[in-house]
């Protein structure tokens, strides 16, 4: 049993999402800290141009949002944290930062660009510093 867990939610895959808070809350103490965060992909200077002003601010709102209504609903002592970054990055400061004791991070099937790149869980399972536990 875990008192601190960090559960990254992908907002593409938010059923997906659903189902790893409830592994989340299986694997916690009964007064455990869980933090869902949503990391918002930073877009290059070059293609942010083309893009409409305030898109990234109203997807970390829209992020926050939707993250604050999964949290209040499952009943469970959450905090929600949207930041914007890449993935994997940001995934392993905010366990640093937090101290958390796991990840439970969801992955999709991989692909062979997989094989090659790595996925964003992938990246976390190698070089975070505290147990993972990836649910597919």
């Amino acid at each position: 049993m875990y008192k601190s867990i960090l559960v990254p939610i992908d907002m593409a895959h938010i059923a997906k999402g659903m189902a790893v808070i409830d592994i989340a809350s299986a694997q916690a103490d009964k007064d455990a800290h869980i933090i869902l965060l949503n990391v918002v992909e930073e877009i290059p200077d070059w293609a942010a141009v083309e893009l409409p002003s305030g898109i990234l601010e109203n997807s970390v709102r829209a992020s926050q949002d939707r993250l604050e209504t999964i949290a209040s609903a499952s009943g469970l002592d959450m905090e929600v944290e949207v930041r914007m970054g890449h993935s994997h990055k940001t995934i392993l400061d905010v366990a640093e930062e937090k101290g958390v004791e796991l990840i439970i991070i969801g992955s999709h099937q991989p692909g062979t660009q997989d094989y090659i790149l790595g996925s964003t869980a992938a990246k976390v399972v190698r070089h975070a510093r505290c147990s993972v536990l990836v649910v597919r």
